[in-house]
This record gives C-alpha cells, sequence and structure tokens, in this order.
C-alpha cells in the first residue's frame, strides 16, 4: 500500500495480507438505490431529481457515509450475506489488480490516454461500466465518483498500520474514500491515492461500492 511519490498521508509503502474477499464489479446505481429507499423510507439521494445525477445507471451520489452502510445493512438483511464498505486497505488491493508499484490500474500511462478521456464528465458522473473494467473484473475503479471506505482517516495512519486486515484508526472525524472525481480537475486518482470526508455530508462526487466476506 501506498507510494513514496504521492502525499505525505501515503507514506511510508507497506506491505499488507488482506483475508479473501469480494467487491462488487460497479458502483451502487441509482436504480439500486432507490429499491433500498422504497423498501426502507430511507430519504432518497439530494440530487435524486436532478436529470444530471439521477439517470437509473448512473452511481448514485451526494449519499452519506450512514446512508451507505444502512444500504449494506439492508442489502445483508435481504440476501443472508453480510455486505459492508471495504476498508481501505481492500479498496486498493482491487485497484491494483494483478500489479505492484504501479500508478493506475492499468499500469503507469496517464490517465489521459484513456479512451475518449477529453469528452468524458462534462454535467455529472457516467452511467457505470461504459469503458473496460480492470484485471479483476471492476468497473470505474479509480474514476467517476470517490467512494466511501470503512475506515476512519488518520494521515499517519500507515506509520502504525497493522500487517493483516487493517482497518484504519478506532475513532477519528473524517472518514476515508478513494477513487477520482467527475467534477475534479484530476478524475482519475491513483490506485494510492486517499482522500476524506466528514461521515454526514452529501457530496455530489461520492458514491460507494459494496465488499462481503467469502
Amino acid at each position: 500500500m501506498g507510494s513514496e511519490t504521492g502525499q505525505d498521508n501515503e507514506r511510508p509503502v507497506h506491505r499488507v495480507w488482506v483475508d479473501a474477499f469480494r467487491l462488487a464489479s460497479c458502483a451502487v446505481t441509482n436504480a439500486a438505490y432507490a429499491d433500498f429507499v422504497r423498501a426502507t423510507g430511507n430519504p432518497p439521494a439530494l440530487f435524486s431529481e436532478n436529470p444530471d445525477f439521477n439517470r437509473p445507471e448512473q452511481p448514485v451520489v451526494a449519499v452519506s457515509w450512514f446512508d451507505a452502510v444502512r444500504y449494506c445493512e439492508w442489502l445483508t438483511l435481504n440476501t443472508g450475506q453480510r455486505y459492508r464498505l471495504p476498508t481501505e486497505a481492500e479498496w486498493e488491493r482491487a485497484a491494483r489488480g494483478l500489479v505492484e508499484n504501479q500508478l493506475y490500474p492499468w499500469g503507469d500511462n496517464p490517465p489521459q490516454s484513456l479512451p475518449d478521456y477529453e469528452k468524458r464528465w462534462k454535467k455529472g458522473p457516467e452511467p457505470v461500466a461504459q469503458y473496460a473494467p480492470s484485471a479483476f473484473g471492476l468497473y470505474d475503479i479509480c474514476e467517476n465518483v470517490h467512494e466511501w471506505c470503512g475506515d476512519w482517516y488518520q494521515a499517519s495512519y500507515y506509520a502504525e498500520s497493522r500487517e493483516r486486515n487493517p482497518r484504519g484508526p478506532d475513532r477519528g472525524e473524517r472518514r476515508a474514500s478513494r477513487g477520482g472525481s467527475w467534477r475534479h480537475h484530476i478524475k482519475v486518482s491513483r490506485c494510492a491515492a486517499r482522500s476524506s470526508i466528514p461521515p454526514e455530508f452529501h457530496y455530489a462526487d461520492y458514491g460507494f461500492r459494496v465488499a462481503c466476506d467469502l
């Protein structure tokens, strides 16, 4: 995990082991989140009436960390399989795919080398799975929207992270997130790039994908 050439919060580079897990191939969509809202009465996503954000196959955005956790709890009750948000370590493991020490899921070529890069993300997030998946079959990993993780965020956490199944500090004020953002100048994040906001915030470029244990 981490990068010697990235931000200070990505250092030191360190090796961790994570137990086997599954990560959804796509971020949770508006269509899937609408099923949750209808079933539970949870308030809809903040921009659910905005045509730039409410297409069924766009990733749901402007949901808080608490909303994402409630979605996972609802999915767990309905399937019998325990769903949750991925840890930062799991997310980075999944994003890196079959390679280590490279910047992006596809290698070190810049994001501008991706197909149609200059035409994308004009008014909001794209529908999921529009382009080829990663080596692990994940769509839009590192791009499109920031994705909530389960961990509390701490900038210096890597200096004390445990080697097996690290889950972040015990407490904090911000929750960790990973991935790029359709509304930022940097549309596609590096695999090691970290971000965070307070868990109650609803941002138009924050969504999530679910994980589960094997």
